[in-house]
């Protein structure tokens, strides 16, 4: 028997099944649910250097991965660290079989892990490409102004090497994907019994997802893009543009641009902008920074420029323990610096913000080392001040600076 323990690991990861069809009268499901954690182990270790020799008709056979490359320290810290989050999925679903869960509850867990599990993998090789999520009516004609505002929207993103993210349905969806055309075009199709097949632009293409649940689909919609637009539709359009401002003021999502996009002389979202001010912020329900987290226009080019200028010179964030780190495009210089020290200092913690180069923790972001960073203490409170902050970031350097 081989001592290897990465021998060992796959060995387990194959017998979850085994264990769980063991564990359960109705071990089907939890079955499957332990298969779809077992597929998405395996996926993982194929980004470690790790090749796999073909298995044999018996699944549960022994076999032995080899190591195509040597692993350096930094990728053997991000294997252990990964086999830890395997274990951890793994510990889950053998707690499913002691809990003595329900049939139904294994079949949603089983089938929320495949649609995730397929949703990352169809996602995974488009993850350096900057995509926005397109939201809005799916009963929305090709006679309506909102329909052509979104062929547009889709065209010029996709002529700015975007990628445009829709539910991959009639009206508003296919709309923009007419505009971004194929190729640049990624869909997340919801199987319902009545409204909607995916259209003919994004139908067949491998970059269609089709999920059964609302929840797995809106995540995806959510975690995998650079900016949302918000063209008018009905209850999903609202449940949409609102759960994502509520997850950017909450912090649970990085802070992207958010854009209520009316055709042209439209006010659709006039409306709710109104309602939002008179409603949510004169009753306290809001705090008044909260408006910097989404824009309203009825202009496709100002939709685009704020689009692309929420990244003129912010690149992205990530947070090192207690630190926030941004990561810029063009370096901030000490006037700058000072602008921020007095005028942000309202949402730190403790200390000042400060220039800096990489940190340690960032090493497995080799893309980004050379980027200047912006470190600080943020409150993880006033989520609509961290986006004035961008904003000011933003306006620092003219476009013909930046490479």
């Amino acid at each position: 028997m081989s001592k290897n323990p990465r021998f060992w690991h796959h060995r387990s990861v194959r017998r979850i099944s085994i264990h769980a069809f063991a564990s359960v009268e109705s071990g089907r499901s939890l079955t499957h649910c332990s298969q779809s954690v077992t597929h998405f182990c395996n996926n993982r270790t194929s980004s470690l250097n790790i090749t796999h020799p073909r298995p044999s008709a018996n699944p549960f056979n022994e076999w032995r991965p080899t190591i195509s490359k040597p692993i350096d320290s930094l990728t053997e810290r991000r294997r252990r660290h990964i086999d830890e989050l395997i274990n951890r999925i793994r510990e889950s679903a053998d707690k499913l079989a002691a809990d003595g869960t329900s049939r139904g509850d294994l079949k949603l867990l089983s089938r929320a892990i495949a649609e995730l599990r397929y949703a990352f993998k169809v996602f995974a090789p488009y993850r350096d490409i900057r995509k926005a999520t397109v939201f809005g009516s799916a009963r929305t004609q090709p006679s309506d102004p909102a329909y052509q505002q979104a062929v547009d929207l889709g065209r010029t993103m996709a002529a700015l090497e975007w990628m445009v993210i829709t539910g991959a349905g009639p009206g508003i969806m296919e709309a923009a994907h007419v505009g971004s055309g194929r190729e640049h075009a990624m869909g997340l199709n919801i199987i319902l019994p009545f409204e909607q097949d995916a259209h003919s632009v994004i139908s067949g293409d491998p970059k269609l997802v089709n999920m059964k649940y609302f929840f797995t689909r809106k995540l995806m919609f959510v975690k995998e893009c650079d900016a949302v637009v918000c063209i008018p539709g009905g209850f999903g359009t609202m449940d949409e543009a609102l759960e994502v401002l509520t997850l950017l003021q909450t912090g649970k999502r990085d802070m992207i641009p958010v854009l209520l996009l009316n055709a042209p002389g439209d006010d659709y979202w006039d409306q709710l902008n109104e309602f939002i001010h008179k409603q949510l912020l004169e009753r306290g329900m809001i705090s008044e920074e909260d408006l910097a987290l989404y824009r309203v226009t009825d202009s496709c080019a100002e939709a685009v420029e704020e689009l692309t200028n929420f990244f003129r010179v912010y690149h992205s964030m990530r947070y090192v323990r207690d630190q926030l780190v941004f990561r810029v495009q063009a370096p901030l210089t000490e006037a700058h610096l000072e602008h921020i020290n007095a005028n942000f200092a309202d949402i730190l913690t403790a200390g000042k913000f400060e220039l800096s180069t990489h940190l340690p923790a960032e090493k497995d972001e080799p893309a980004l080392t050379n980027m200047p960073r912006l470190v600080f203490e943020f409150n993880r409170r006033n989520h609509g001040r961290l986006r004035q902050l961008i904003d000011y970031i933003n306006s620092t350097a003219p476009q013909d600076e930046l490479a």
